[in-house]
């Protein structure tokens, strides 16, 4: 077992995550074998046209278990419903795992199949609020944490070879127990998630019949609520499988709000401003990653004067410079941020160059 190599791939699932780590795993091995199926023929057919694939099927087909690792990409509930048919259908060597947000269901059916000596459970930390094939990206894991959650009868080198796969897309293999798994991401996962649909459905619920909230939310409030447009099937699936951790840290979170109004009801400057500096220096101290479940922003805010042609011209001169830009916008409302114009880049490189060029050219930049 000391040369294990993994060069023939399945995918059941080949939405944004699988299609990403199909994506990932053709760039790295051009001459690797990957079938996948998906209901979705929209999707197949183009992860076939841009040769991701080699083989795609709107169900599992018999020639994508002649493979070296299966991966697991559907809802949960739908992988936890696949583990009893695969038991005679992979080869002895073959590698089964997921990329689920809860492990805990999923252990519980694989502990009690023949697969249990090949289960390695995965949760890339990588993700969009986008989803689909369409938005898939060979790029989306990488820098980014991937929870590896062998099962206890997993032998040690199946594991080494599987992390030694995943640091080749570029991603950061992390191991832990499935118990510490869904205790973590019921924390720093789903507990933003349900936070920021909470938040949108509260102005959406106490906004007035002009939408003023609405119109006038500004770059906070849009960050913060990013991930309240990711997809609500998976997200009701996720808050279903692991709410036992859910309902725990709801309950915790809950109370520190309770703080945090009852200091604000009694005036409490000093606790006010202690749980605010509490906040900042712990956020301050986190290790700056590009992807994750909450992307990170590549950002400038640039002071433009309000005459015709002034966005023309600030993107002519980072496109002269071949500098991509992901979005650009005006900023009606400058609630965390200085500068009239937002530009948003694919990356801090982009951004960094940017910044350095248009202040030669004047622009007062704000990060």
């Amino acid at each position: 077992m000391d040369n294990i190599v993994y060069n023939r791939f399945s995918f059941i699932g080949l939405g944004l995550i699988g299609g990403s780590i199909a994506k990932a795993l053709r760039r790295a091995l051009p001459d690797a074998v990957i079938r996948a199926c998906d209901p979705d023929t929209d999707c197949v057919r183009q992860a076939l046209s841009e040769k991701v694939i080699d083989g795609g099927f709107t169900e599992p087909a018999a020639e994508m278990f002649d493979c070296d690792i299966l991966f697991l990409c559907a809802p949960v509930s739908v992988n936890d419903s696949l583990i009893a048919a695969l038991s005679d259908k992979l080869p002895p060597s073959a590698i089964l795992t997921d990329v689920g947000s809860v492990k805990h269901t999923t252990y519980e059916i694989i502990c009690q199949s023949p697969l249990a000596d090949r289960f390695i459970g995965g949760h890339p930390m990588a993700g969009s609020e986008k989803t689909g094939y369409a938005n898939a990206s060979s790029s989306l894991l990488e820098n980014a944490y991937y929870i590896l959650t062998p099962s206890g009868s997993v032998d040690s080198a199946f594991v080494q070879a599987f992390e030694a796969l995943i640091g080749s897309i570029g991603a950061i293999p992390v191991v832990m127990t499935p118990e510490k798994h869904d205790e973590v991401t019921a924390g720093i996962s789903h507990l933003p998630h349900i936070i920021a649909a909470a938040l949108v459905n509260f102005v959406r619920d106490t906004d007035d019949a002009e939408g003023t909230m609405k119109r006038i939310a500004a770059g906070g409030f849009k960050d913060i609520t990013r991930i309240a447009s990711s997809s609500s099937v998976m997200w009701q699936s996720i808050c279903l499988s692991n709410s036992e951790n859910i309902v725990r840290q709801l309950d915790e979170y809950i109370a520190a709000l309770v703080s945090f109004k009852d200091r604000i009801a009694r005036q409490d400057g000093d606790g006010i401003h202690e749980l605010f500096a509490r906040a900042k220096e712990y956020r301050d101290s986190f290790i700056s990653a590009d992807l994750g479940p909450i992307k990170k922003v590549s950002a400038l805010y640039v002071d433009i004067p309000d005459v015709p042609g002034s966005i023309a011209q600030t993107a002519t001169i980072l496109a002269l410079h071949s500098l991509s830009i992901k979005n650009i916008g005006i900023m009606h409302s400058r609630e965390f941020q200085e500068g009239a114009l937002r530009i948003e880049f694919y990356d801090d490189e982009t951004a960094a160059r940017a910044a350095e060029l248009l202040a030669e050219h004047s622009y007062r930049i704000f990060r």
